[in-house]
């Protein structure tokens, strides 16, 4: 078999079978197959698609391209939720609590941010101490021992695709719904858990701009879990405005207690609760909205939840004190507010604009070797639907960077859209797909 053959056949339009496919994937983790080789198909397969047991075939050899967890002595039932990226996305940090106050086992490996969206392991690792390259022995241990725990991705697992992603992302082929269904599922895969969570982003602060895109791409990594033996779905949920009021690292943990305390935003609790009955139903720990709806509410206004949170962070090395003083994370020397120019409600606030001005001011980066500023962020003063008076402070700016706020300033200023009339109040949560 001669990769000039695969490709080829790729080129021409046809289907590659399952010998071609894994004869492909053991190349790229073998390295017997040059690059430039790899990037020839990968354009074939971005100008001729994949059919669905094409993506099966090509998830299944990329999770097993290294080493693939097992779980099952944890747990028949374990559980683990991904999102495809966004702006002011905290949910994962909020749900594993909640989740694992429930008795639910929850294993999550997390990555870093890069380019506009904020990486849950960056926000954890903004509270004092807190350990997220966790050997796989360790992980394990951890979530046996607190039904929860979350860790930096290793490069260990699904190999294939991290060689994949860095082709991809110099050769311009990275929007491809085969070859994101492939990444995402083949490393949930090799995580090991039965039952995985996917919230899948649309918007302008996500890398899927429409709801159609997202739902042909929830279908095709829902029908791939399931032909690979998982108990999967996938949550669409809207990225047009940032989740919550703070976006950045340290100031996104504070929203997380103040959440798990009972101050909810509107927006975090829909798109949180809605993840968390997903699971709940798949741990069959309850069967109807309402059923689900109580029985979260119940874990938070106990403090099951917060505590189940101190108790993550005090077994990953973290300072669990953060929960009742947030002044032991990072401070940022600068505090700057920023006035609204006009009066008015407030109709929409563009994610993509937020987080171009949080990454200038330090929370974020280009590279994934760049370092990052735990204390900068934005805190949203005023949200959508919400009234304001010119003058008024509509957004805060965190920052080390004296040099950045301007330019901060008018993105932020730039993203705000007022009208006369509030705006009609509109779902976050698209479709379920299971």
């Amino acid at each position: 078999m001669k990769i000039i053959d695969i490709i080829e056949k790729k080129k021409q339009g046809n289907a590659l079978n399952e010998e071609e496919i894994r004869f492909f994937i053991n190349g790229v983790t073998e390295g017997t197959i040059e690059d430039y080789q790899t990037s020839a198909l990968l354009m074939a397969i971005y100008f001729q698609g994949m059919n669905t047991d094409e993506i099966t075939y090509l998830t299944k050899y990329m999770a097993e391209s290294g080493e693939t967890l097992n779980l099952e002595d944890i747990s028949k039932d374990v559980t683990d939720k991904h999102s495809t990226g966004g702006v002011g996305d905290k949910i994962t940090i909020i749900m594993l609590p909640i989740l694992a106050a429930a008795g639910v086992y929850s294993a999550k490996l997390s990555g870093r941010g890069l380019g506009h969206t904020g990486g849950t392991i960056d926000k954890l690792e903004s509270i004092p101490g807190f350990r997220t390259d966790l050997s796989i022995e360790e992980f394990k241990s951890k979530v046996k021992e607190h039904k929860a725990a979350i860790a930096a991705q290793t490069l260990s697992l699904a190999p294939a695709d991290g060689k994949l992603y860095a082709l991809r992302d110099v050769t311009s082929t990275v929007d491809i719904i085969p070859l994101i269904a492939s990444s995402v599922v083949s490393k949930k895969i090799a995580s090991g858990a039965n039952h995985i969570i996917l919230d899948v982003k649309y918007g302008s602060g996500a890398f899927i701009k429409t709801a159609e895109d997202a739902e042909k791409l929830s279908q095709i990594m829902v029908e791939t879990g399931k032909r690979l033996g998982r108990n999967i779905s996938a949550v669409i949920s809207s990225m047009n405005e940032p989740l919550g009021r703070a976006v950045g690292n340290s100031i996104e943990i504070i929203e997380v207690m103040e959440f798990l305390k009972g101050n909810k935003e509107n927006d975090l609790k829909e798109i949180t609760y809605t993840l968390c009955r997903e699971a709940l139903k798949k741990n069959g720990k309850v069967k109807s909205k309402e059923e689900s709806d109580n029985y979260i509410d119940e874990l938070i206004s106990s403090g099951k939840a917060l505590e189940k949170f101190r108790e993550i962070i005090k077994s990953q090395n973290g300072d669990e004190r953060i929960t009742e003083n947030y002044n032991l994370l990072p401070q940022a020397k600068i505090k700057y507010e920023v006035k609204s120019v006009k009066s008015g409600y407030i109709t929409n606030i563009d994610a993509l604009n937020i987080a171009k001005a949080c990454k200038n001011l330090g929370a974020g980066r280009e590279k994934k070797t760049d370092s990052i500023d735990y204390s900068a962020g934005i805190y949203l003063n005023k949200r959508t639907s919400e009234r304001i008076q010119a003058g008024e402070t509509l957004a805060t700016i965190y920052t080390n960077k004296q040099s950045a706020i301007k330019e901060a300033e008018e993105l932020i200023l730039s993203a705000v859209q007022t009208g006369s009339e509030p705006p009609k109040t509109r779902p976050l949560v698209y479709k379920v797909i299971n």
